[in-house]
């Protein structure tokens, strides 16, 4: 774990690390939360996986735009106020489940909540990339950060489950607004690594130079296509397992099966962080694509929560490497000062795909029993495996090319 230490002793970076995981560990307990809150008090996982898909959808949306204001205008400025419109709507929200309103009432402070989130781990790679000196720096804290990611989906949904059943079905959903709200203090007020903001370009005559999206950069539409299949499959499984777990009898036991998958995928990508790999970035994103879609087959065979449990962490060996992967191809495939907002459009296409498959799994558990909903969770990996492998050749030009933007030369604060 040499590596580990080499990149924690960095000026600043143990204290911005720290803080960075306090800040996104309440995002783990939401999607689980809400599914858990409403299918107790309003008896309907079509429901709960809409809401669930609602605040999915909303939190990639206004983590699109909030990341580009970010490398514009800095990660505190933009970023603290977001912090307590979320907080507070969020526990809007809690209130009006706790006095039984209609359901319809939740979904639009959900949905601020959501837009106002933002993605703290992108802000803390962002950080990551501002302060690491080398390439296998920057691999290892990315591979830190994606195990430290799989850490709160460790504690995230057990905590969830132990509120929602042991003190009240809302309770879930207290703990990530308190918890968020304090670690984005904390995290925001460290100025000292913060990366400097990239105001809007100007040529040499003065004119504004129109910005290009970070999706028409060569290569980063296929990577943001296979994040948004993959986080189908995770959105399916938080709803999946849960329904699952209730008909089994067994519903306080769902917290457990998801920390059994994520306690997989941050071993795995702390043993993957911790190599330097020789052989090409784009070949280990499609194995571990590969990986993944075989290991999604598994939870359609289980037939019991300790077989659920063991296929989970089958998945997550392959999850954490592939999110490395992912994002390290989006750190090559777009410019620096850019950075920011091209890892928030992976974790966009992640929030995208978790609406879409907390909705659609909800719907067809709702239809066609407890254990369908796992179908969808496989036809979902496979789906990103199909787009990822096909889309190998043009990676492989998109980064042999070096695309970017031309050189410029001022800039203008507004």
């Amino acid at each position: 774990m040499r590596a580990y230490r080499e990149i924690l002793s960095l000026p600043g970076a143990l204290r911005f690390c720290a803080a960075g995981l306090l800040a996104r560990a309440g995002g783990a307990m939401m999607g689980i939360g809400l599914v858990l809150m409403v299918s107790a008090i309003y008896d309907s996982y079509a429901m709960a996986g809409a809401l669930a898909a609602v605040s999915g959808l909303a939190w990639a949306i206004g983590t699109a735009v909030l990341s580009g204001l970010v490398d514009r205008h800095g990660q505190r400025r933009i970023m603290w106020p977001a912090a307590v419109l979320c907080s507070a709507t969020l526990l809007v929200a809690v209130v009006f489940a706790v006095l039984r309103l209609p359901v319809w009432t939740l979904f639009p402070p959900v949905a601020i909540s959501g837009l106002s989130s933002g993605s703290p781990g992108a802000l803390v790679r962002a950080r990551w990339n501002h302060l690491a000196a080398t390439p296998e720096q920057l691999h290892s804290a990315f591979s830190l950060e994606s195990a430290l990611d799989e850490l709160t989906f460790v504690v995230g949904p057990v905590l969830a489950t132990a509120l929602s059943t042991g003190v009240h079905p809302a309770a879930a959903l207290v703990v990530p607004a308190v918890v968020g709200l304090v670690g984005a203090q904390l995290f925001y007020s460290q100025r000292s690594t913060e990366p400097p903001a990239t105001p809007r370009a100007t040529d040499a005559e003065g004119h504004r130079v129109p910005a290009r999206m970070i999706m028409a950069f060569p290569g980063v539409a296929a990577v943001v296509g296979t994040s948004v299949l993959i986080g189908c499959a995770f959105g399916s499984i938080d709803v999946s397992v849960v329904a699952q777990a209730t008909g089994w009898g067994v519903r306080s036991d769902a917290g457990l099966v998801l920390a059994a998958f994520s306690v997989a995928s941050g071993i795995s990508g702390l043993l993957y962080g911790a190599r330097s790999w020789a052989m090409p970035l784009t070949r280990r994103f499609a194995i571990g694509l590969v990986a993944m879609s075989v290991a999604a087959l598994g939870p359609v065979l289980a037939g019991n929560i300790v077989l659920l449990a063991a296929v989970g962490m089958l998945i997550g060996l392959s999850v954490a490497p592939t999110l490395i992967n992912t994002n390290s191809l989006v750190e090559q495939l777009v410019p620096r000062a850019r950075l920011t907002e091209g890892l928030a459009w992976t974790g966009t296409g992640l929030g995208v795909g978790v609406s879409i498959g907390s909705s659609v799994s909800g719907q067809v558990i709702d239809r066609a029993g407890e254990h369908a909903g796992f179908w969808v969770v496989a036809i979902c990996a496979c789906g990103a495996m199909v787009i990822g492998v096909s889309s190998l050749r043009a990676l492989r030009r998109a980064l042999a090319s070096g695309d970017g933007p031309p050189t410029l030369v001022s800039v203008d604060p507004d």
